[in-house]
C-alpha cells in the first residue's frame, strides 16, 4: 500500500510539471530593455510617434505668408506674425502732412487662416499669397474726410479804391488732392500686404482773376482832370485830361476798357449836340484823334483830341480826352478788360 500510494504520487507530480511548463510556453516573451527604443530608430508605433516630427507642427522652412517671412514657425506664431504685419497702419504724406490709418478703418479684411492652411502644405522658400478683401467704398470715403481738410479753394485777386489809389488784395492758388490716385494707391498698399509710404498728389487750382488782371489801373479824378495808370499798386504815369461838361458830366464808378481801335472813325451820337454831324474818317481833324479805347460806359471812352487847349478842362461831351501823343502812348500800356475807375475828386 505504500509503495502504491508513492507511486501515484509521483505520477501527479509528473503531469503537474507538464501542464507548468504547457503554461509557461503561452505567456509572451519578456520586453526588451536593451534600451534601443529611446534611439528614435525602431519601427515600433509608440517609439515613433513620440520623437519624429509630424507634418504641420512648425511651417517650411524659408516660407512666406503676404510677404511675411514665416517659414520654421509653429502655426500660431506664423498666424500671429502675419496679422502683426497685416494690421501695421497705412502711412500717406501730403506735404509735410504724415497720416497714418490702420486697414479696420479703411475696410479691409485678410483671410489668415487659409493662407496659414496652404503655407503648412507649401514648399520651402515658397511664397503663400495673402487674400485681402477691399471695400474700396470705403477707402474713397476716407480719402474724401481726407480732401475736405485739406483742400483748399482758389482766392482771387480783390481790386478797390482807397483815398483814389487802387488796392489789390494778391490772388491765391487753391489745392484738391488727387482722389482717384489716393484710392487706387491705398487699395494696392493693402491688397500687396505693403506699407510703403505713400505720397498723396494734390491738383493746382488756378483762381479766375490773378493779381497779373490787374497790372494796369486807370484813375481818373474827374474833379481835377487827371488821369493816372497804375500797375498794381505802383504809379506808373499821371496826364492832364479833358472830362465832360456840367450838362454832359462824365459817368463816376467802376469801369472797364472793352473795346481799343487805332486810327479810328468818328461817328456822331444819338444825342442833341451832335444833331447833323456827319462821320468823320481817321486822319487829321478827327475828333478821336488816333486812338480810341472805348469804356465799358454806353458811348464814353478816351481817346486823342486835336484841340490841345481843351486839357484840364470840362469841356467834353462825357468822354475822356488826352494829347494824342499821350493818348496813343496809354494805348501800348492797356488791353481790353483794363479796369479804370472815375471819380469825383
Amino acid at each position: 500500500m505504500k509503495r502504491i500510494g508513492l507511486a501515484s504520487l509521483l505520477v501527479a507530480s509528473a503531469v503537474a510539471g507538464v501542464f507548468a511548463a504547457l503554461a509557461l510556453a503561452d505567456e509572451p516573451p519578456p520586453a526588451d530593455t536593451t534600451g534601443t527604443t529611446t534611439t528614435g530608430t525602431t519601427t515600433t508605433g509608440t517609439t515613433t510617434t513620440g520623437t519624429m516630427t509630424t507634418p504641420g507642427t512648425v511651417l517650411p522652412a524659408g516660407v512666406r505668408i503676404g510677404g511675411v517671412l514665416v517659414g520654421g514657425l509653429a502655426p500660431a506664431d506664423a498666424s500671429a506674425v502675419v496679422q502683426q504685419a497685416f494690421t501695421a497702419p497705412v502711412v500717406l504724406h501730403y506735404g509735410s502732412t504724415t497720416i497714418s490709418v490702420s486697414p479696420d478703418v479703411l475696410g479691409a479684411v485678410a483671410a489668415f487662416d487659409r493662407a496659414l492652411s496652404r503655407a503648412q502644405v507649401a514648399a520651402p522658400n515658397s511664397s503663400v499669397a495673402l487674400s485681402v478683401q477691399l471695400r474700396r467704398a470705403q477707402i474713397a470715403a476716407f480719402v474724401a474726410k481726407l480732401a475736405q481738410r485739406f483742400d483748399r479753394k482758389p482766392v482771387d485777386a480783390r481790386l478797390f479804391l482807397r483815398n483814389a489809389r487802387p488796392v489789390v488784395t494778391p490772388s491765391k492758388p487753391g489745392k484738391q488732392l488727387d482722389r482717384r490716385s489716393a484710392t487706387t494707391a491705398i487699395a494696392a498698399q493693402l491688397a500687396a500686404n505693403r506699407r510703403d509710404p505713400i505720397e498723396l498728389h494734390a491738383k493746382k487750382l488756378q483762381p479766375e482773376v490773378p493779381s497779373k488782371a490787374f497790372s494796369s489801373i486807370i484813375v481818373i479824378e474827374r474833379g481835377s482832370n487827371h488821369l493816372a495808370l497804375f500797375n498794381g499798386m505802383r504809379l506808373v504815369r499821371m496826364f492832364g485830361v479833358a472830362t465832360g461838361q456840367r450838362v454832359y458830366p462824365t459817368p463816376l464808378g467802376r469801369f472797364q476798357i472793352v473795346v481799343m481801335w487805332r486810327n479810328p472813325w468818328w461817328y456822331p451820337p444819338a444825342s442833341p449836340w451832335a444833331a447833323g454831324e456827319k462821320p468823320v474818317p481817321p486822319g487829321p481833324g478827327n475828333p478821336l484823334g488816333t486812338r480810341w479805347m472805348g469804356l465799358s460806359a454806353p458811348g464814353v471812352g478816351i481817346h486823342g483830341t486835336p484841340q490841345d487847349g481843351s486839357i484840364g478842362y470840362s469841356v467834353s461831351h462825357g468822354c475822356i480826352r488826352m494829347h494824342i501823343p499821350e493818348a496813343e502812348w496809354l494805348f501800348e500800356h492797356v488791353e481790353i478788360g483794363t479796369p479804370v475807375f472815375i471819380v469825383a475828386a
